[in-house]
């Protein structure tokens, strides 16, 4: 039987808190939500979904597939890293996400990029900075104090040696453009996130990030990241065809059944080789739509486009949220491409959630934002981020969502009983 109870405390998994936290007790996981989700909550306009989600105020909270970790707990907690992994399984996320790339000697490491330990760790803080295929340069202004050019650098995982990339530590996603020093570059960390947990956090290879998901008991969502241009595959002696079956062959030998493995890529041709290669893997495997969501929102494929792709294996496909969303007569609802694609019998993920800031300042007074492109006028403030989870769920029929903060849509899938 669940036990419930509040408690007001400190508790480690976001800052700033108030309020009261509820813990749901007795499942594989002791569930903490937080108050965020309560505070997205109250800042609904008064009706039918303000008034559901206030019934949940005291829980059950339980873990679900429908919140997904992306690349952990980001918005606070930084990207890729132990400590970001499981704050996201803390926070009741069913499935967690490793971006997989790869060092010199061909070991796959969780990374958002090939090319992105110069804001993502502490590498130029370190002697590997001197491995960095573009060592830190400052930024530059003119007489009159204008940036000419904003500091820059480029350091490569496939730069290093495993050993090297595990002596790194991981920070917050960021860089300051008008840095004139290292340690100026490497702050930069948007006012809506934290350095709060950016303290020695963990970096994690494959390998350990599906031991770790194992024992937290948690769905597992590797993305295939694509190979940088200008680096390639270096001196690891890789290929794609290898490169992507390294990736399953890791769950095969780590007993993962195919099941609990979402497989993404951007790339097609990764898509249809595991359909091919690794059939059971396959099934699951996920083909990350990223084109631009305006114009697939005006000018969506057709339920016949999206066939197509189902007819040739493919069972999920993750466009952005976006794309997905439009306005009609003032309020948010599923787009024509969404409609679609469901027609034509697709499963659909999407992404990603808690990646913005607010509504107002960092988004509308901004003039837009990525993630809320296609739905900006009927923004109204930080509740709409509850509204946006509902269309999604309730009106496009989404199976799964990413989120950089997944208390919010755990306390959502919680609140409506999706798995």
């Amino acid at each position: 039987m669940h036990k419930f109870f509040l408690t007001f405390m400190a508790a480690s998994l976001a800052a700033p808190l108030y309020g009261a936290t509820v813990w749901a007790q007795g499942g594989e996981t002791d569930i903490q939500i937080g108050p965020r989700p309560y505070y997205l909550v109250d800042k609904l306009s008064d009706g039918e979904l303000k008034t559901k989600l206030q019934s949940c105020t005291n829980g059950p909270f339980r873990k679900s597939n429908f919140s997904i970790g992306h690349r952990g707990a980001p918005l606070q907690f930084p990207e890729h890293t132990k400590e970001s992994y499981t704050a996201a399984a803390r926070m009741g996320a069913g499935i967690l996400e490793c971006d997989v790339t790869f060092t010199k000697d061909a070991e796959l490491v969780c990374r958002h990029a090939q090319c992105d330990l110069h804001t993502t760790t502490n590498i130029l803080a370190t002697p590997l900075a001197a491995k960095c295929e573009q060592p830190f340069a400052a930024a530059e202004f003119d007489a009159d104090g204008n940036l000419v050019k904003p500091a820059s650098a480029k350091c490569c995982a496939s730069a290093l040696t495993l050993a090297e990339f595990k002596s790194l530590e991981g920070k917050m996603d960021a860089s300051d453009p008008t840095a004139k020093t290292v340690e100026t570059y490497m702050g930069g960390t948007a006012g809506f996130r934290t350095d709060l947990y950016a303290t020695g956090a963990t970096l994690m290879t494959h390998k350990e990030s599906i031991e770790l998901f194992k024992s937290l008991g948690v769905g597992m969502t590797p993305e295939l990241k694509g190979v940088d241009a200008d680096t390639g595959f270096g001196e690891s002696g890789l290929t794609q065809e290898s490169y992507a079956a390294k990736m399953i062959q890791d769950y095969i030998d780590s007993g993962v059944a195919p099941e609990s493995v979402w497989a993404q890529s951007f790339n097609f041709d990764d898509v249809l080789y595991w359909i091919k290669a690794f059939p059971d893997f396959g099934k699951q495997a996920v083909f990350l739509d990223d084109r631009d969501p305006k114009e697939m929102v005006a000018n969506p494929p057709s339920v016949e486009d999206f066939a197509k792709l189902k007819g040739q294996g493919v069972n999920i496909i993750a466009p952005p949220m976006p794309t997905l969303l439009t306005v009609a007569d003032g309020k948010i609802v599923p787009s024509d491409f969404a409609k679609n694609a469901k027609e034509a019998g697709l499963d659909i993920i999407s992404w990603s959630l808690e990646r913005s800031g607010r509504i107002g300042a960092d988004i509308k007074d901004k003039g837009g934002n990525y993630y809320f492109d296609t739905t900006l006028d009927a923004l109204e403030n930080d509740g709409a981020i509850m509204t946006t989870i509902d269309v999604l769920s309730r009106g496009v029929g989404i199976i799964g969502l990413f989120s950089d903060w997944p208390a919010t849509t755990t306390y959502y899938a919680s609140c409506y009983g999706l798995d």
